[in-house]
Formats: C-alpha cells, sequence, structure tokens
C-alpha cells in the first residue's frame, strides 16, 4: 500500500494562497479532529476543500468553490499516485482575483501535486497485537521491538505491551516463544 508522510505546502496563484496538508490516517474516524485542528490554525481562510481516500473509501468536498473546481481535482491527484489512508486538504485565501473554473482545477492539483512530492511512501502490513510475556523476557522482548511502535506498556503479573508491529516482526516473535500470549487486535498499515 502507498501513503504519505505528513507535509504541509503553499502556492501562490494570482495573489491566492493555497495552502495544502497532507495527512496519513487509519482510521477514517480521525478526520474531523484533523480538520477542526487545520481550521482553528488557518480561521480567516476563505475555503477548505478536502479529499481522502482511507481503506479504498473515498470522499471530497469544494467547500463553496465552483462545483468540481477543488475536491474532484485533489481526489484525482491522489488516485493517479495510487495513494490510500490519505487526508488531503487545501486551505485557500482569496487574492481578489478571479481564476475560472480552469484555473481553479489547475490550482488545486498544482497544491496537492507539489505537496506530495517526496512526501509518498510505502506502507508494509502489520498488526496492532497485545503481547503478554513474563518479566524474564522484558530486554529480549524490547531488542525484538526496537523498531516498533509500543503503544501501551502495563506491568503487572505479566508485562503487557499494546504494539503495533511489522508482519515480520510478528512472525519472529511467535517463533521465539518468548512469549505467553500474543493476540492480534486488527490488521494495520505501517
Amino acid at each position: 500500500m502507498i501513503s504519505v508522510s505528513d507535509n504541509e505546502n503553499m502556492i501562490i496563484v494570482k495573489n491566492s494562497k493555497f495552502i495544502c496538508i497532507l495527512r496519513h490516517v487509519d482510521n477514517i474516524n480521525d478526520i474531523d479532529d484533523i480538520f477542526n485542528y487545520v481550521k482553528d490554525k488557518y480561521k480567516d481562510a476563505t475555503h477548505y476543500c478536502y479529499a481522502y481516500i482511507i481503506n479504498n473509501i473515498s470522499k471530497c468536498s469544494d467547500d463553496g468553490e465552483p462545483s468540481g473546481t477543488a475536491g474532484i481535482p485533489m481526489l484525482e491527484v491522489l488516485k493517479k499516485n495510487n495513494l490510500n489512508n490519505v487526508l488531503c486538504i487545501v486551505v485557500r485565501y482569496f487574492g481578489k482575483i478571479l481564476l475560472g473554473a480552469s484555473g481553479l482545477v489547475r490550482a488545486y492539483s498544482n497544491a496537492v501535486t507539489e505537496c506530495l512530492y517526496n512526501h509518498i511512501i510505502k506502507l508494509e502490513p502489520g498488526y496492532n497485537i497485545l503481547l503478554k510475556f513474563n518479566y524474564n523476557n522484558l530486554k529480549q522482548i524490547d531488542y525484538f521491538l526496537k523498531n516498533s511502535i509500543i503503544l501501551n506498556k502495563k506491568f503487572e503479573k505479566n508485562v503487557i505491551y499494546l504494539v503495533n508491529v511489522t508482519k515480520d516482526i510478528y512472525d519472529n516473535l511467535v517463533n521465539s516463544n518468548l512469549c505467553d500470549d500474543i493476540i492480534i487486535n486488527r490488521d494495520i498499515y505501517l
């Protein structure tokens, strides 16, 4: 799967500022939080157009721009790059010069294209897992997980980790016999 690393970029077209914000998003429920953050950060903008593809579900909005001049062109750029799990918001500050329909399509498309430059990344399949293991294995488990994202640690009768791991690391953990229990919560991409 191909997605993006988080990025922001601005282009200026005939005095209008187009600020493109790209975010890697795994969960559609995170969109509102990101969108509200962007609206708060760029409070006095004229338009907040967006496009996203998350788990192969896509949606876009022109946010008051003429129909089909912002959201669809943005979504087309994401699709042409075979992206998934990506949210793109383009914030526009109107520069008092009308761009016309074709000018808006070009401006929004270019804003996304330039922001994508060098920020497309390949994601590999992985898992969100729960590990339960003995304290004696703590150093070895930490070594296995040195390049993984540990989301939570609990130190009770046994050590319990909630962690995102690649498929390879998961397979290595299973084969190591260091864990008393390994539970896959869900498949993810890292």
